[in-house]
């Protein structure tokens, strides 16, 4: 099978194409040998089936992070390139095409964005581009499909570039500069009420308030769609169900003992405990489908939209001169936000900042401050029903441990912080496909990594009660457990849990009959002490065996100090 490499700079549609291109059955990998992420799918075209790889954006193939190190070895491994130019910014994407031209690889040019070119008043002479570039070049509209028959029809009769040879740096930006004078004509206009609002957003007086309102909206929809999902959908599917079915079938094999206990633990058909009967079968499959994954999916779908829309480059100028004081810029919100759904990708989008220096604070920022949705969606289960003010608590006290870590490490950590360079993409309508793709690949990214942990956890713990072994850890750790942060000592087990899931180790603080104020203290002390485990490895293979260390003491420093701060606080000496 062909494979046909994807590829163009970052903001250009080319996600777009690419699921126009494809169908629902995608793969997003890591890279063999890395950790940077792509995405590949199969398309038809004229009866010849192909692979379509969703190379990794960059600005040139004279790479300069992994990301565009990877990029360029995925160029040379496929048979066809397409490269996707923003036509409203031709000047600017047309040296990597140049570059991808000199390879002598089969190649389409797909001058996307097609329909903003008139709404600006930029006139592209298409067949004169063609000829100056040697290649077929197609222009399209990816939101609405205009030009995507054309171009994949274009796929058989890709040839190499004929007009373009291998050349210097700089004789390739006069190349450039060339071919604008003769293909681009710009006429003047005024701006659009689009344009302008675009403009305001980021302008600190009225671009903040607009970012107040568009993060306080984002996370009421994920609450109230998710709380939604749960109670109208998951929990008469677990409740009404599959619950009494899976007690059923179990009972008639195993009506008690051992394996009873594992499967499904302390439920029966009379009195059926999903959250808290610690079964593989019942808690182990309630927790991530009927608890998490609602708010997995509202979380990762307002992601997708604030990314297509444009959005998320302008929140980073917004917050750029705050983070700046923490000794990062503001690319960092962006792995914050990713950090808000799973650290893991969050961690893994640390790269885009410049120095280990702000990658080493992001990630430990990250991990001691920012839940994850699965975390946070337990956080609001359990403190929920015992009003806001408890939640608020939680939140409040992982922003000020954000703040004052931030500022120690950018005086306590060697190293330079950069200022922010960053393209700002125009605002652009989402596309829906694109948007259900997204949500879905991530989702089924987090069942697939979660629900395992999940179920060896519950295992564990089951073992850790048969055998009795919780009871001779919470004596070893009953002092601090008891007297410096006020819990009980059966909290150990939700301690042990929160290495491999955070989510299920704070639901296995339901069963402990804790009072709201040791709930919070454990709350932020399982947000803080250590980060799950699959976070760990991608921070230690990020971060080095040295500098990992010294983020777990940390970790472990201020998780203790602001458990026994809040032990103070809410529940006395």
């Amino acid at each position: 099978m062909k494979k046909i490499a994807l590829t163009g700079c970052p903001n250009v549609g080319k996600s777009v194409i690419f699921s126009r291109l494809t169908g629902v059955n995608v793969i997003s990998s890591n890279y063999p040998g890395t950790t940077v992420d792509f995405t590949k799918g199969t398309t038809t075209i004229e009866g010849e089936k192909f692979e379509l790889i969703d190379v990794p954006g960059t600005y040139s193939l004279e790479a300069t992070s992994k990301a565009e190190e990877v990029a360029r070895t995925m160029l040379h491994e496929g048979n066809i390139v397409i490269n996707v130019v923003d036509a409203t910014h031709l000047e600017r994407n047309l040296y990597l095409t140049l570059e991808i031209l000199e390879m002598k690889k089969p190649c389409i040019v797909a001058l996307n964005l097609w329909d903003d070119t008139k709404h600006l008043g930029i006139d592209i002479d298409v067949a004169k581009l063609e000829t100056l570039l040697g290649v077929p070049v197609v222009p399209t509209c990816a939101i609405t499909g205009e030009g995507i028959k054309e171009l994949a029809s274009k796929a058989h009769s890709a040839e190499p570039s004929k007009t373009i040879e291998p050349t210097s740096e700089k004789a390739r930006w006069l190349k450039v500069g060339e071919i604008i004078r003769d293909v681009q004509v710009v006429h003047h206009r005024h701006h659009t009420m689009g344009e302008r609002i675009a403009d305001a957003t980021v302008k600190p007086v009225t671009g903040i308030p607009v970012a107040i309102l568009v993060i306080l909206f984002m996370f009421l929809f994920i609450i109230k769609i998710g709380n939604a999902i749960i109670e109208y959908l998951m929990d008469p599917i677990f409740c009404n169900y599959y619950g009494p079915w899976i007690v059923s079938v179990v009972n008639s094999f195993a009506p008690s003992g051992l394996l009873h206990t594992i499967l499904i633990g302390s439920s029966t058909i009379e009195y059926l405990d999903l959250e808290q009967s610690l079964g593989i079968l019942t808690t182990g499959l309630y927790v991530p489908f009927g608890m998490v994954l609602p708010f997995i999916i509202t979380f990762y779908f307002m992601l997708s939209v604030l990314e297509d829309l444009g959005y998320l480059p302008r929140l980073a100028i917004l917050v750029d001169t705050g983070l700046h004081k923490l000794g990062l810029h503001g690319s960092a919100i962006v792995p914050t936000i990713l950090g808000c759904g799973c650290n893991v990708p969050g961690a893994l989008a640390t790269r885009i900042l410049e120095t280990k220096k702000q990658r080493f604070i992001a990630m430990t920022l990250m991990a001691i401050s920012v839940p994850c949705m699965a975390q946070s969606a337990m956080i609001f289960a359990i403190l929920g029903r015992y009003g806001l003010k408890w939640i608020f608590i939680v939140y409040s006290t992982l922003l000020v441990l954000y703040i004052f870590l931030g500022l120690t490490l950018k005086r306590i950590v060697k190293g330079e912080s950069p200022e922010l360079l960053l393209e700002v993409p125009p605002y652009r309508k989402p596309d829906p496909v694109t948007l259900l793709k997204k949500t879905w690949s991530k989702a089924y990214g987090f069942l697939a990594e979660a629900v395992p942990f999940v179920i060896l956890g519950i295992f564990i713990v089951n073992l850790l009660y048969i055998f009795g072994a919780v009871d001779v850890l919470s004596m070893v750790f009953s002092p601090i457990l008891t007297t410096l942060l006020g819990l009980p000592e059966g909290a150990i087990v939700a301690l042990m849990l929160g290495v491999l899931r955070k989510d299920i180790a704070i639901g296995m603080l339901l069963p402990l009959g804790m009072s709201p104020q040791q709930l919070t203290i454990a709350c932020i002390i399982l947000s803080t002490y250590f980060p799950c485990i699959a976070t760990f490895f991608v921070m230690l293979h990020e971060l080095g065996v040295k500098y990992m260390l010294e983020a777990t003491g940390l970790m472990v420093a201020v998780s203790l100090s602001a458990g026994m701060i809040l032990r103070v606080i809410l529940i006395g000496i």
